[in-house]
């Protein structure tokens, strides 16, 4: 099956986040930032390409909002193209990759960023549905697709 974007756009990768000693100090409270989801979320697989979502600029550091004191994250992603099938494949893999990592005290609203796809709102009340996302991970073939773009790439 022909991917719907056959030749996409692919953008550099942002250089990798500067570590300190205090980032493996367990006695120093460490608060989640917005670069740290990035970096959770950045080499998620595209469904249709050998791409990451950060490659495809799906996911940027400046649509991801982290709100500690309240414990809420939300991520807006930009599919690649206005009609694009897979928006909902990727919002779930996205979803997943955070509820997998993140601690449970966190509320992650994961969003198509507005206007940038002819069924965002259609889109964005899925992804926000508890039930709807709860039943589409009960699909184990949709659950397979899902592990396969949150699957980290061997490395070496």
């Amino acid at each position: 099956m022909e991917p719907e974007n056959a030749t996409p756009q692919v953008f550099a990768k942002t250089s990798k986040r500067e570590e300190s000693d205090n980032d493996y100090n367990d006695e120093v409270e460490d608060s989640f930032d917005s670069r740290e989801i990035f970096d959770l979320i950045r080499s998620i697989n595209d469904p249709e390409h050998p791409l990451s979502l950060e490659e495809l600029n799906v996911v940027r550091l400046d649509q991801i909002h982290v709100d500690n004191s309240n414990s809420t994250i939300k991520v807006q992603f930009t599919p690649t193209i206005p009609h694009c099938s897979m928006a909902s494949l990727i919002g779930l893999s996205i979803r997943v990759k955070l509820m997998r990592v993140l601690p449970a005290r966190f509320k992650v609203d994961v969003e198509i960023f507005p206007g940038t796809h002819a069924s965002c709102e259609e889109l964005n009340k899925q992804l926000g549905d508890k039930e709807r996302v709860a039943a589409a991970l009960e699909n184990t073939g949709l659950l397979s697709v899902v592990n396969q773009c949150i699957a980290t790439p061997p490395t070496g």
